[in-house]
């Protein structure tokens, strides 16, 4: 088994926090796993992207090659659509409906969403939206997650364990909070798969 995640966002967005959760629920569930951040995550509204690799054996590398990565989550729409290119043809997307627009010449976003849904395993989500409603504003990237949980070679449990490791310095409410956006987020997926 491996699996090839491309993570992308913006700074601020929690990719790195995405990113540390899936590689401790790998490492727990006994498998191989490398990680590279591949542009500067120091500037808030900056591009972030990293490279997430999963794997039952040896992993070479810790960049995934063009057109080599099975999913690509993305807290940002602009930015699903900068790393196509790392997809495989039959790879899945998983990206946050709602931008960030951080540049002055940021395309119309009907356009943006439009491409991302000519891919036949696309999904977008909104993630800002279930976050907000949940009183969790900072917690969308864990719906997202939560979304891309279907689709990842992962136990939700496992993911959910990590995520109480990760933020169990920050105290019971902010572990419930992550726990219960990403059960959010995991339910547009499952239901989807279901019907």
């Amino acid at each position: 088994m491996k699996y090839d995640i491309i993570l992308a966002g913006v700074g601020g967005q929690g990719v790195l926090s995405i990113a540390t959760i899936i590689g401790m629920a790998a490492v727990d569930a006994g498998l191989r796993m490398k990680q590279s951040e591949v542009h500067g995550m120091s500037q808030r509204g900056g591009e972030v992207q990293s490279h997430l690799r999963i794997a039952d054996r040896r992993i070479f590398s810790d960049l995934i090659p063009a057109g080599g990565a099975d999913m690509l989550l993305s807290m940002e729409p602009l930015e699903a659509l900068r790393c196509l290119p790392h997809l495989s043809p039959d790879g899945v997307i998983v990206a946050e409906q709602n931008p960030l627009v951080n540049i002055p010449n940021y395309p119309a976003l009907e356009d943006v969403l439009a491409a991302l849904r000519a891919y036949p395993q696309a999904t977008l989500v909104d993630g800002q939206g279930i976050a907000r409603a949940l009183r969790a504003t900072r917690s969308s990237n864990m719906v997202l997650l939560g979304a891309a949980s279907a689709f990842l070679p992962l136990p939700a449990a496992d993911l959910e364990a990590a995520i109480s490791k990760i933020f169990g310095r920050k105290g019971g409410a902010v572990v419930a909070q992550n726990v219960e956006a990403f059960r959010q987020g995991r339910g547009l997926t499952t239901t989807a798969q279901a019907g």
